[in-house]
């Protein structure tokens, strides 16, 4: 990299924060992609660590003169190569944007600064005794900024849908190094184009947020974790869907397979007690008041025993419910060594038992088998193709493909969650038409005309 570039960039952040180290900048190259599909980064690059809005200004003002990309580093918790550098670039990592600016009780939101971490914004959140933040992606290193830009999800969509509906407000900084305040504090707001909408799930690709709104909601202390066995996955299927319908709705419901489960479990020095049945529900539910906290377990309950005979677990102490959620959140511990590709496609909620079973047989053709995990109540699928031997398959692009046919045909997405990043620019080109991608360039043209904000994410101009 440049020397008077770096130069320059230390004018503005000071020396103690830039990194061009060769060995140094190794830890902010990737996210959480499997190794087999990571995007090859480029070492030739300079990380710089603002301390402000402004200074981010001034950054991307310095970017666009040079014609030098920048590439916005969050928590790195993403799964789909977004924050790899692919060209000599500036990494701007958001590690010192820290500050957790308001926690405005009367209007109910939270100013955080984009580096402000979930586990931060909770902790912080406890010494207020009725406020919380619903959106829990499945790491709480995951930063607000990076949460926002990839429309961040998880389990607890189920209730409270994804990050975009919780954003009322946002800081960015264009490539030219203009700065925007969008949204705000307002409940209502329909002057003009919604560009705020834009730029939520556009994966840094379109501009740089430092600061967000965040919309917060009466905290709910009384909590129960079911663990709900079935004989077939369409019957826990069938459950779900009646439990949606009775208007008791859950904060999460998620499904795996068995062994995963049960597996997980052993791994971590537990014991997963559902021995029996082919697939389980693991149902979290949060209520204000322990009555209707009470009478939720009682209807879902009532639901399941419809279509499982099946003893239901119920756990209400606190390291219950933490050991159960525990098992679901470290299946990937599990099963990461042995699998190449992951996946996060969805269908319509209905369509989820017919997805899984199709899923299954596609596998089975190639003499495989894929592990399947669920946040069945939103319809989001995660499953996987295995190495073999170690390696990639000479099937798997073959494989990956007829997976994705198989959710087309039921209306479904390649990405509920995970975005398309780097690692998924062709696949796009299989759900969208080319006038939707042109529409999509276009847009990055408008936002981005020298293609220098995290340049060869979601589409390539």
């Amino acid at each position: 990299m440049d020397k008077l570039l770096i130069e320059k960039l230390a004018s503005i952040v000071g020396q103690d924060f830039i990194i061009d180290d060769k060995d140094d900048i190794k830890a902010y190259l990737f996210d959480e992609v499997e190794l087999e599909y990571r995007p090859k980064a480029c070492y030739d690059v300079v990380v710089v660590k603002p301390s402000s809005t402004q200074q981010i200004s001034e950054i991307m003002k310095l970017s666009n003169d040079e014609e030098i990309p920048v590439v916005v580093r969050g928590g790195a918790t993403g799964l789909c190569g977004g924050c790899t550098p692919v060209k000599p670039s500036i990494i701007i990592s958001m590690e010192r944007l820290k500050k957790i600016i308001e926690i405005d009780e009367k209007n109910m939101v939270a100013v955080l600064e984009a580096g402000v971490t979930l586990m931060e914004l909770l902790d912080a959140l406890k010494e207020y005794n009725d406020l919380s933040f619903p959106v829990h992606p499945g790491d709480e290193g995951a930063q607000m900024g990076g949460m926002a830009v990839t429309n961040a999800a998880g389990a607890r969509a189920v209730r409270h849908g994804p990050m975009r509906k919780h954003i009322q407000g946002m800081t960015v900084v264009l490539n030219d190094g203009t700065i925007l305040k969008l949204g705000g504090k307002l409940v209502k707001n329909n002057a003009g184009y919604n560009i705020m909408q834009l730029i939520m799930g556009s994966e840094g690709s379109l501009a740089v947020v430092s600061e967000v709104v965040l919309k917060l909601y009466p905290r709910e202390d009384y909590t129960a974790t079911l663990v709900c066995p079935f004989p077939t996955v369409e019957g826990a299927c069938e459950a779900v869907m009646d439990v949606l319908r009775s208007g008791t709705i859950p904060l999460a419901v998620e499904y795996m397979d068995k062994r995963l489960f049960v597996d997980t479990a052993k791994m971590l020095g537990l014991d997963w007690q559902a021995k029996d049945g082919a697939a389980d529900l693991l149902i979290i539910l949060s209520e204000r008041t322990k009555p209707r906290l009470m009478e939720a377990v009682k209807v879902i309950d009532k639901i399941c025993r419809k279509y499982t005979k099946l003893p239901l677990l119920y756990g209400e102490k606190e390291r219950e419910q933490e050991e159960l959620l525990l098992v679901r959140s470290a299946h990937y511990d599990l099963i990461k060594d042995e699998i190449c590709d992951s996946f996060d496609m969805a269908v319509a909620v209905g369509s989820v038992p017919d997805f899984i079973r199709d899923l299954k047989k596609i596998a089975n053709d190639y003499s495989t088998y894929t592990n399947v995990i669920a946040h069945i109540a939103d319809g989001n699928v995660h499953n996987d193709i295995p190495l073999v031997d170690g390696k990639v398959p000479e099937y798997a692009k073959e494989m990956k493909e007829k997976m994705y046919e198989c959710c087309f045909s039921y209306g479904g997405t390649i990405t509920g969650e995970h975005g398309i990043g780097k690692i998924r620019i062709e696949d796009l080109g299989q759900q969208k038409s080319e006038r939707e991608i042109r529409l999509m360039k276009d847009l990055k043209k408008v936002f981005d005309p020298k293609n220098l904000i995290n340049p060869d994410t979601v589409v390539s101009i």
